[in-house]
């Protein structure tokens, strides 16, 4: 497969995602950063694209810059793809100018700051035409991929109810927002968007759950909460429905203090039940009642797991993938539909529209049921 050429917008000095994306993007192989719009601040921009080592020529002061000189130049020369690294509240404009520019377009998550910015991307990819990724990094794990697939073969039995939580530390302390650029902007409504806690990590735990089950999350009660002083949540918890008749429950909160970054799931169903955690990826633990618990390990050498998940395995067992690993798998997987190279796992390898905007109405949901009160809100009444 030749390599895909591609710029960036956003990412440069002081993110933390944006060297995520490139390291993945590198871990996939068939991936080349060739331009980029690194920061809104012309000098910033530059000084990033020096110290990334893109050309000065190909680094540009804003991103329509960018998109505009980009396309003028030879189509065997323009990139092909842009990644989208920014605060959500720049999200939409350069991804919808990306798709109308003739781009594919691969985003970080959540989608937009606004169910209805969202939307207007996924519109923009569908008169396009192109191809537009999602990175919800987690279903990129080998043993996630499995558990959604022995969920899916029936063997497990109907899904009964699904424990999920996303808990971290890092905002815990009133002083954790003060010179920290990621934090900065994530308690921001201007820049985050519509809610915090729940739109930064709980839309993991929400399409985690989806992707597992392969139902979506129908139905939600939720109470957020938030640190006296700010503005938007940092804490939270729900109940949920799903569209095949399940029930159950997700937190998520970024001032659970002791916890790093534990987003943990237990899904039970009729015939046994499936127990998968981040911060351990590389097991996946089977629970039934007549019969002994299975400890399913990953690993390119576990002959026990389908070709297609050993296929995006890079090390024996015993040797530990992660986090880069499983985002690069959705690079890998993207790029693949770039090529036009049909996935033979049964699912694309990263989020589609229809998977984002169902996260984006989630968070939609989840506030306007804790804004009164804690009721249940139908996620079909959400427009």
């Amino acid at each position: 497969m030749t390599p895909i050429r591609y710029g960036m917008i956003g990412g440069g000095q002081g993110a933390f995602i944006g060297g995520v994306h490139r390291t993945a993007a590198a871990i996939a192989g068939q991936w080349q950063l060739v331009a980029g719009a690194f920061s809104s601040t012309p000098e910033k921009s530059r000084a990033s694209g020096a110290e990334i080592g893109v050309p000065a020529d190909r680094t540009y002061g804003s991103w329509a810059e960018m998109l505009e000189r980009e396309k003028a130049l030879p189509a065997d020369q323009r990139i092909e793809v842009v990644a989208i690294v920014t605060p959500n509240h720049m999200h939409a404009p350069p991804a919808i100018a990306a798709l109308e520019a003739g781009f594919d377009v691969i985003i970080d998550k959540p989608l937009a700051d606004t169910l209805a910015n969202a939307q207007s991307i996924a519109d923009a990819a569908a008169r396009s035409g192109r191809k537009i990724a999602v990175t919800h990094t987690y279903t990129g794990y080998p043993l996630v991929k499995q558990a959604r697939a022995m969920i899916a073969s029936g063997e497990l039995g109907a899904v009964r109810r699904v424990m999920v939580k996303y808990t971290q530390d890092w905002l815990s302390r009133a002083d954790d927002i003060a010179g920290n650029k990621q934090a900065e902007w994530r308690v921001d409504p201007a820049r985050s968007g519509e809610a915090g806690a729940f739109g930064d990590i709980g839309t993991h735990a929400a399409n985690l759950v989806e992707f597992i089950t392969g139902e979506r999350i129908a139905a939600i009660c939720a109470e957020l909460n938030m640190l006296p002083g700010r503005r938007i949540d940092d804490d939270g918890a729900a109940l949920f429905r799903l569209s095949g008749g399940g029930k159950g429950t997700l937190t998520a909160s970024q001032v659970c203090v002791g916890d790093a970054n534990d987003l943990a799931i237990s899904v039970y169903c009729a015939d046994a039940s499936l127990h998968w955690r981040q911060e351990e990826p590389n097991t996946l633990t089977v629970g039934r009642r007549d019969r002994p618990t299975e400890l399913w390990n990953a690993g390119a050498n576990r002959a026990y797991l389908p070709a297609d998940l050993l296929a995006i395995q890079r090390t024996p067992g015993g040797h530990p993938e992660g986090y880069l690993e499983a985002f690069a798998n959705i690079y890998a997987a993207f790029g693949r539909a770039i090529r036009g190279i049909a996935s033979d796992s049964g699912e694309p390898g990263f989020a589609t529209m229809d998977d984002a905007i169902a996260g984006m109405k989630f968070i939609r949901a989840s506030l306007e049921s804790s804004r009164q009160g804690a009721v249940w809100v139908d996620l079909s009444t959400i427009s």
